[in-house]
C-alpha cells in the first residue's frame, strides 16, 4: 500500500478539511483564523475567508447547496455562500471555543460542538438554535450526524463518547413547531424541564466508556451499526451497537500519541487515524491489524476528512495539507481486435464490444486474511496462446501468468494453477515468450509459458519500466527517454526525449505510437520519430487511437483529441475520470474507476474535419460541411488561423465576422453585401480601402457615396480624370454651400470663374482680384476692385507675366467604365459548385461568388462592376440628379433635399438608397456574369523563403529562411536554450551567408538571390533547402585545431576553439543518421574536453595560490578529477602523468600509485613506463594519502561542471539539456557553465541535425 499524493499545499497548521461533494474543491480552515478554498485537480487557490476572530477549528460543505459553515474560537458558527464569496450570516450561542460543525444530510440542521460542553443544533434557515444537548462535563471535541438515523455521536474530554437519539426534534421539526433559544440559560432550563417530564426533543441514548484518557473524534460508519472513536489514551476503538445497548468491539493500538481524528474507509474495510506522533496509520477493520504506516518527520496530524463519492482523503498538519488516495484505481485492461480482457472484483473477464457480453473467465489472487494485496497495475494478452500476463507492485513487484479457458464453459477458472514471478514490469514479445524487467538488478529476462527464463538481458540504459513494440523489438523507458530495443539483436534502434513516461498507446497498425507522460504526451513514428508534443496543464490517464489515425485521450473531467501535426480540442467534458479503451465512429468505449464497462458518445466532426484539412482531402471537407451542423467560434477561429478563411464563411452568420472574413480572404462580393446589411461609416471606410487596394475603382466609388465622402469622390474623380463627375460634384457642393469644396472642385476642373466667385463669397476680395487678373478676366478683376473702392494706382506688387495656364486634369488613359484592374481568369477549384456562402438556405446564389481551390488560389472574385455606374449613357443628364439622387440616403433620412425640384427629373433613389433602380441593376448584372463564368485568382506561388521554412524542420533553415521566432522556439523545445546571446552572431551569418545580393540598375534596388544547398533540385519546390554554412567536415576541421591546441598545453586558445565547436553543432545539418551519429559524438567530445580544460585551469590558477592544507588537497583532487574527463589518449596519458606527479608530490602515495597503474594500461613509451613502475613499487610500500582527498577511483562518478567535484553513483544529480553536462541539484534553473546558452534541468526533446529521413 502506498500513498499517492494528489495535492498539498504549504499554510500554517490546518485544523479542519471538508470536500465539496461534486465540484474538485477543498476547503481548510487554518490555525490564523483563515479558511482557504483550494481547487485540488488544477492545484490553485480559488479564493480565501477571513472573517473570524481566531484558529478555525470547523469546517464543512453543504450537500447540495452553494454553502459552507464554519466555527472557531471566536465562539461563533459562520454560514458562508461561496458563490457570492460572503459571510451570510453568523449563529451566536456559544460560550467557548467551536470545535466542529457540520451539515445534516437532509434536514436544514448544522451540529456544532463546544469547549463550553454543549452540543448545539441549529437550524440554518430560520437562523435560530433548535436543540441544545447538554450532559457531557467536560469540552466535547466532536459532533456528528449518522449519515441515514436521527442519531448524533459526540466525543467529550470526559473520557466519554454519547450517541443521541434526535428523532424526537425530526418529528417535532416536520409538525412545523421549532423552539426559539438564542438565550442559553433559557434553553438548559428547558432542557431540564424536558427531562423531569420525559419529552425532550434529544435524548442520550448510550454513553460509551472504555477510553482512559479524553476523546478527540467519533464517528459513524456509513453502513454498518458501527463507531469509530479515538482520543489522548492513543488508542482507536471499534463499538457496535444495535436498538437496546453499544459495547467496544475492539481497539487499534500502536499510535505513540495523541490520536487526532480517525474514520472508516467508505469503499474497502480499513480505519484510518492520523495522530501527533506525526504518522496516518491504516488497519484493518475485520482483523483490526496495522496495514501500513505513513510518516511525515516534521508534521503532526490534526484532523482526517473523506471525499463523500471518491477515492480521496484529505489531512491537515502543522505545515498545509496534503490530499491523497491510498491505492491506484486504474483497472488493468488489454484489448485485442473486438474484446476486452480487464480485472474487476478479483476476476478477470472478458468484454466483447460487438454483443456487450460480459463475463468472468478466472479468478486471480486476493489478500490473505489480515494482509493487503495492491491492486493489478497492468495486463498483457497473447492472443494465439490465450494467456495473460497480470503485474502489480505486491512483494516489491511481482507478475502472475494465467491461461484463459479456450471454450467458456460459463464455469469462473481457478486461480491456482497460475505462474508467479518476481519482476516489476511483464509483457509479450512472442507467440509463446514474455520479457520481465527485473528493476532493482536491472535486467530483462526472457522467459517462456512455463515461466522458466530463457534468456537475460542487461540493457544498454537504467530502465525504470518496459512496453511493448512491434515485432521483437520493446520500449525502455527511462528518466528523460524511450529507447527502442531489438529483444533478439540486443540492439538499440532509436530513442527519443521524454519526461517519464507512464503508458504506451500503439495504434492499430502499430505505425504510430503515444507516449503518455503525467502531462505531456508525446506522438512518434514506430522509429521514435518525434511528430509532435501535447501539453496539458492537468494529468494525462489514458489515451487510444482511432481507425482515422487520430488520438483520442482523456484528463481529469475532459475527452480531447491529438492530431498527428500538433492540433489538438476538446471533444466534451466528463464528470468523473475514465480510462480509454476503444474509439469506434461516434462510440468511445472506456472504463471507470469501479472497472465498469462504459459507453461515451462524441461527436467526431470536428477532429474529422481538421485531420481532412490536414491531409488535403478537400473532398471529406465538402462532405462534412454540407451534411453537418460544424459551428462554434473554435472552428472558426482554426479556419482563419491556418489559412481557411474562405471555408470559415460557410460557418459565420454574423455579418461583422462575414464582413471581417470576408475583406480576409479577399471576396469583395460578400464584403460588399455584408457591408449594405451593417451600413456603418466605419464598415464602408474599411471596405473602401480594400477595394481600392484591390483595383475594384467601382466598389471604392460606391462606398464613398454611401458615406457622402464628398472631398474622397472629388478626389477619387480627378486622379481617375473623370471631369463629368467632378463638375457635378461642384454642383453638388454649391447646393451643399461648402466653399472649401466649391474651391477644390473648381480647382480640379479648371473653373476660373467659380474659383473668383467662391473667393468672393468667401471675403477674399484681394485673392479674387489676384486670381481674375491672373488668369486675364480684366472685367471680373475691373469689378471686384470698384466693389472694394480700391483705387488701382493703390494695387502694386502685380508683375505682367506669361499668358496663363489652367489646373486642368490629366486626360485618362482608358475610359471610366474600365477601371477596376483586370482580374486573371483561371480553372474552376475542387469546391466550385459544391456549396455556396451566403444566405443560410442551400443552393447557389446569384452574385455571390464561391469557395476558391484551397490549395492554390484565394477569392477575389471576377470582374467586380462598381455599384454606381454613372458613365452610363444617357443616364448621366446634366443635372446632378440623375447622378447622384436625392441627398437623403438609406440611413441619413434626416437630411434636406439638396437638388430641389430638379430631383424630381433624374433618378428615384438617394444616396445610398438599395432601391436605386440603375445601380442595383448593374451590380446584379455584374455579379451575376462574375458569378456565372465560375472563375477565381490564383494565390501568388511561394517565396524560396518560404519553401525553406516548409520544407525543413530544422532550426538552422528556420534562420536562414528569416523565421527567428520559429527557429528559437525549436532550439529551446530540443535543447532547452535559455539564453541566445551568444548565439547571435551565429544567427546574423547564417541568414547573411543564404543570399547573396546582385546591383541591377544604378538606380534600382539591389535583387536578393538564395543561395541553394541543392541547386540541382530547382524544379521541385518540395526539395529547396538553404546553403548551409557550418558543415559536419568544418566541425571536424575545428576539432582538430582543438586537439592540437591543447597537446600545446595552449589551454586558453584550446578552450575557445572547443566551446566554438558546441555553439556551431546547434546549427549543423547532415542527410544520414551516421552523419547525425558523428555530430553527438562531437558533441560529447566537446563538452568533455570543456569541463577537462576549466578543472586544469583552476588547477594552475591554485598552483600558483600560497600553499596550505587544503589548497593543496583541492590541487590534488583537481589533477584526479582531469583523468576521469575521457580525453584522447595521448591527453589522457599526458593528465595521468601529471596527476601521478602532483600527488606524488603531496605525499599521497596511494592514489599516485592508481594513477601510475592506469598510465600503465594505457602503453607509454619505454621511458613513461619505467617512471610509472618506480611509482607503483614506491607507492605500494607507502599506501597511504597524507591527505583526505574527495576521490575514489573505484566508485563510478561524473564530475559536476559547476563545482568540479564528484557526483557518485546513485545521488541525485541535473542535466544540461544540450551538451548533457552533469550537475548538482543545487545549480538545477541556472545557465550551464559549458555550453553557457541551455538551462539546466529543462526538458527538452533532444537535438535534430537530420534534415530527412535516409
Amino acid at each position: 500500500m502506498q500513498m499517492l499524493t494528489k495535492f498539498e499545499t504549504k499554510s500554517s497548521r490546518v485544523k479542519g478539511t471538508a470536500f465539496h461533494p461534486k465540484r474538485p474543491w477543498i476547503l481548510a480552515s487554518l490555525h490564523n483564523g483563515s479558511v482557504q478554498l483550494w481547487d485540488y485537480r488544477m492545484g490553485t487557490l480559488l479564493d480565501r475567508f477571513e472573517e473570524h476572530e481566531g484558529p478555525v477549528r470547523g469546517i464543512s460543505f453543504h450537500p447540495t447547496q452553494e454553502l459552507f459553515v464554519s466555527g472557531g474560537d471566536d465562539y461563533k458558527v459562520k454560514v458562508w455562500n461561496y458563490r457570492t464569496r460572503r459571510c451570510i450570516f453568523t449563529l451566536q450561542g456559544h460560550l467557548d471555543y467551536v470545535r466542529t460543525v457540520y451539515f445534516h444530510p437532509e434536514q436544514p440542521w448544522i451540529i456544532s460542538a463546544s469547549d463550553d460542553q454543549t452540543i448545539r443544533i441549529w437550524n440554518w434557515q430560520s437562523r435560530q438554535c433548535i436543540a441544545v444537548l447538554t450532559g457531557h462535563n467536560h469540552y466535547v471535541m466532536c459532533a456528528q450526524f449518522h449519515p441515514t438515523e436521527d442519531l448524533v455521536v459526540s466525543a467529550c474530554l470526559d473520557q466519554t463518547v454519547r450517541v443521541w437519539d434526535i428523532s424526537g426534534l425530526r418529528r417535532k421539526s416536520a409538525a412545523g413547531a421549532q423552539p426559539m433559544m438564542s438565550d442559553p440559560l433559557s434553553s438548559q432550563r428547558m432542557n431540564a424541564q424536558g427531562d423531569f417530564f420525559n419529552v425532550t426533543d434529544v435524548v442520550v441514548k448510550f454513553v460509551l466508556e472504555g477510553h482512559t484518557r479524553g476523546v478527540n473524534w467519533a464517528t459513524f460508519h456509513p453502513t454498518m451499526p458501527l463507531i469509530l472513536s479515538c482520543g489522548d489514551d492513543r488508542q482507536v476503538k471499534i463499538w457496535r451497537m444495535n436498538d437496546s445497548r453499544a459495547w467496544e468491539v475492539d481497539t487499534c493500538r500502536g499510535h505513540y500519541n495523541n490520536v487526532n481524528s480517525a474514520l472508516f474507509h467508505p469503499k474497502r474495510e480499513f480505519i484510518l487515524s492520523d495522530s501527533e506522533d506525526k504518522t496516518i496509520r491504516v488497519w484493518d477493520t475485520t482483523r483490526r491489524t496495522l496495514l501500513q504506516t505513513f510518516r511525515r518527520d516534521q508534521d503532526r496530524f490534526w484532523c482526517l476528512n473523506a471525499h463523500p463519492e471518491l477515492n480521496l482523503f484529505a489531512a491537515g498538519h502543522d505545515n498545509g495539507l496534503i490530499v491523497f488516495k491510498l491505492e491506484r484505481e486504474r483497472p488493468a485492461a488489454a484489448i485485442h481486435q473486438n474484446s476486452l480482457l480487464y480485472v474487476k472484483d478479483s476476476q478477470i473477464r472478458l468484454h466483447d464490444f460487438t454483443s456487450a457480453n460480459d463475463a468472468p473467465m478466472v479468478s486471480i489472487r486476493t489478500a490473505p486474511a489480515g494482509q493487503y494485496l495492491p491492486p493489478p497495475r497492468t495486463m498483457s494478452f497473447n492472443p494465439a496462446e490465450k494467456a495473460v500476463l497480470v503485474t502489480s507492485d505486491a512483494e516489491g513487484g511481482s507478475y502472475e501468468l494465467y491461461n484463459l479457458p479456450r471454450q467458456f464453459n460459463g464455469q469462473v477458472a481457478d486461480s491456482t494453477q497460475a505462474r508467479r514471478g518476481a519482476g516489476s514490469c511483464a509483457i509479450w514479445t512472442g507467440r509463446n515468450r514474455f520479457a520481465v524487467l527485473d528493476k532493482g538488478a536491472q535486467q530483462i529476462l526472457i522467459k517462456d509459458l512455463s515461466n522458466q527464463t530463457t534468456k537475460t538481458i542487461k540493457p544498454p540504459v537504467t530502465v525504470e519500466a518496459i512496453f511493448n513494440a512491434p515485432g521483437s523489438q520493446i520500449l525502455l523507458t527511462t528518466a528523460t527517454s524511450v529507447v527502442l530495443f531489438d529483444v533478439q539483436t540486443r540492439q538499440v534502434i532509436s530513442e527519443i526525449n521524454a519526461a517519464p513516461v507512464k503508458y504506451v498507446a500503439w495504434s492499430a497498425d502499430m505505425s504510430t505510437v503515444a507516449l503518455l507522460c503525467k502531462h505531456t504526451i508525446t506522438l512518434a513514428t514506430k522509429q521514435l520519430e518525434q511528430l509532435c508534443q501535447v501539453h496539458e496543464t492537468i494529468r494525462i490517464k489514458s489515451a487510444v487511437w482511432d481507425a482515422s489515425g487520430v488520438l483520442l485521450y482523456t484528463t481529469l473531467n475532459h475527452v480531447k483529441f491529438a492530431l498527428p501535426r500538433g492540433d489538438s480540442g476538446i471533444i466534451r467534458t466528463i464528470d468523473n475520470p475514465v480510462y480509454l479503451v476503444r474509439v469506434q465512429g461516434g462510440d468511445v468505449h472506456c472504463l471507470d474507476r469501479e472497472g465498469n464497462v462504459e459507453v461515451i458518445k462524441v461527436d467526431p466532426t470536428e477532429f474529422r474535419f481538421k485531420l481532412a484539412l490536414q491531409n488535403r482531402n478537400y473532398e471529406e471537407v465538402v462532405s462534412i460541411i454540407r451534411n453537418s451542423n460544424l459551428v462554434g467560434q473554435s472552428i472558426i477561429a482554426y479556419l482563419q488561423k491556418n489559412g481557411y478563411p474562405e471555408i470559415a464563411l460557410h460557418f459565420v452568420r454574423d455579418d461583422t465576422a462575414r464582413f471581417e472574413l470576408a475583406l480576409e480572404c479577399g471576396n469583395m462580393d460578400i464584403a460588399l453585401e455584408t457591408a449594405k446589411a451593417i451600413d456603418k461609416p466605419a464598415y464602408w471606410n474599411k471596405f473602401s480601402q480594400e477595394a481600392l487596394r484591390r483595383g475594384h475603382v467601382h466598389m471604392v466609388e460606391l462606398a464613398h457615396q454611401r458615406i457622402k465622402a464628398y472631398d474622397k469622390l472629388s478626389f477619387l474623380y480627378s486622379i481617375t480624370g473623370n471631369t463629368e463627375k467632378l463638375a457635378k460634384m461642384q454642383k453638388i457642393s454649391v447646393m451643399r454651400n461648402d466653399l472649401q469644396s466649391r474651391l477644390q472642385n473648381s480647382l480640379f476642373i479648371g473653373d476660373v470663374e467659380d474659383r473668383v466667385r467662391v473667393l468672393q463669397e468667401s471675403g477674399q476680395h484681394a485673392l479674387a482680384y489676384l486670381t481674375a487678373k491672373s488668369h486675364g478676366l480684366a472685367d471680373e478683376a475691373e469689378a471686384i476692385r470698384a466693389a472694394a473702392g480700391v483705387d488701382e494706382a493703390d494695387i502694386v506688387g502685380i508683375e505682367a507675366t506669361a499668358p496663363p495656364t489652367l489646373l486642368v486634369p490629366t486626360a485618362p488613359i482608358i475610359s471610366s467604365t474600365e477601371l477596376d484592374w483586370p482580374q486573371l481568369h483561371v480553372s474552376k477549384g475542387i469546391f466550385d459548385g459544391k456549396f455556396s456562402f451566403g444566405d443560410k438556405g442551400a443552393g447557389p446564389h446569384p452574385g455571390k461568388s464561391r469557395v476558391a481551390d484551397l490549395a492554390t488560389a484565394a477569392v477575389d472574385g471576377d470582374d467586380t462592376a462598381g455599384a454606381w455606374d454613372i458613365d452610363d449613357g444617357d443616364n448621366m443628364g446634366a443635372d446632378e440628379g440623375d447622378a447622384f439622387g436625392s441627398g437623403a440616403a438609406a440611413g441619413h433620412g434626416d437630411e434636406v433635399d439638396l437638388l430641389g425640384d430638379e430631383a424630381e427629373a433624374g433618378a428615384e433613389g438617394g444616396w445610398g438608397s438599395d432601391d436605386d433602380g440603375e445601380l442595383d441593376a448593374e451590380i446584379a448584372a455584374e455579379a451575376t456574369a462574375a458569378a456565372a463564368a465560375g472563375f477565381v485568382a490564383p494565390q501568388p506561388g511561394i517565396s524560396e523563403l518560404e519553401a525553406w521554412s516548409r520544407n525543413s524542420p530544422l532550426a538552422v533553415d528556420q534562420i536562414a529562411a528569416g523565421n527567428f521566432e520559429q527557429a528559437m522556439k525549436l532550439l529551446r523545445d530540443q535543447v532547452g536554450i535559455a539564453s541566445f546571446d551568444a548565439l547571435k552572431p551565429a544567427f546574423l551569418e547564417i541568414y547573411t551567408a543564404s543570399r547573396s545580393v546582385l546591383t541591377m540598375a544604378p538606380f534600382a534596388s539591389p535583387s536578393r538571390i538564395p543561395l541553394r544547398r541543392n541547386p540541382e533540385d530547382s524544379a521541385d519546390t518540395s526539395q529547396h533547402l538553404p546553403a548551409q554554412l557550418y558543415s559536419l567536415s568544418s566541425a571536424l576541421e575545428q576539432l582538430q585545431q582543438g586537439y592540437r591546441a591543447t597537446t600545446t598545453a595552449k589551454f586558453d586558445d584550446a578552450l575557445t576553439l572547443f566551446k566554438r565547436l558546441l555553439l556551431s553543432l546547434i546549427f549543423v545539418s547532415v542527410d544520414t543518421t551516421k552523419d547525425a551519429n558523428e555530430v553527438k559524438q562531437l558533441l560529447q567530445i566537446c563538452r568533455r574536453y570543456i569541463i577537462g580544460i576549466t578543472i586544469e585551469l583552476e588547477r594552475a590558477a591554485a598552483a600558483k595560490e600560497e600553499p596550505t592544507e587544503d589548497n593543496s588537497t583541492r590541487l590534488v583532487e583537481l589533477a584526479a578529477y582531469f583523468t576521469h574527463c575521457e580525453l584522447r589518449a595521448d591527453h589522457e596519458k599526458l593528465s595521468l602523468r601529471q596527476a601521478m606527479n602532483t600527488a606524488y608530490k603531496h605525499k599521497c602515495f596511494k592514489a599516485a600509485g592508481e594513477f601510475a597503474q592506469r598510465l600503465l594500461e594505457l602503453v607509454p613509451t619505454p621511458q613513461i613506463a619505467d617512471k610509472a613502475r618506480k611509482m607503483v613499487t614506491i607507492c605500494d610500500r607507502q599506501s597511504r594519502d597524507t591527505l583526505a582527498i574527495n576521490y575514489d577511483a573505484r566508485n563510478p562518478f561524473v564530475i559536476c561542471a559547476a563545482s568540479h567535484s564528484p557526483i557518485y553513483r546513485g545521488e541525485p544529480a541535473v542535466n544540461c539539456p544540450y551538451c548533457q553536462a552533469t550537475y548538482k541539484p543545487e545549480h538545477d534553473g541556472q545557465l550551464c557553465q559549458v555550453c553557457t546558452i541551455a538551462k539546466i534541468g529543462a526538458k527538452a526533446t533532444g537535438l535534430r541535425s537530420l534534415a530527412s529521413a535516409e
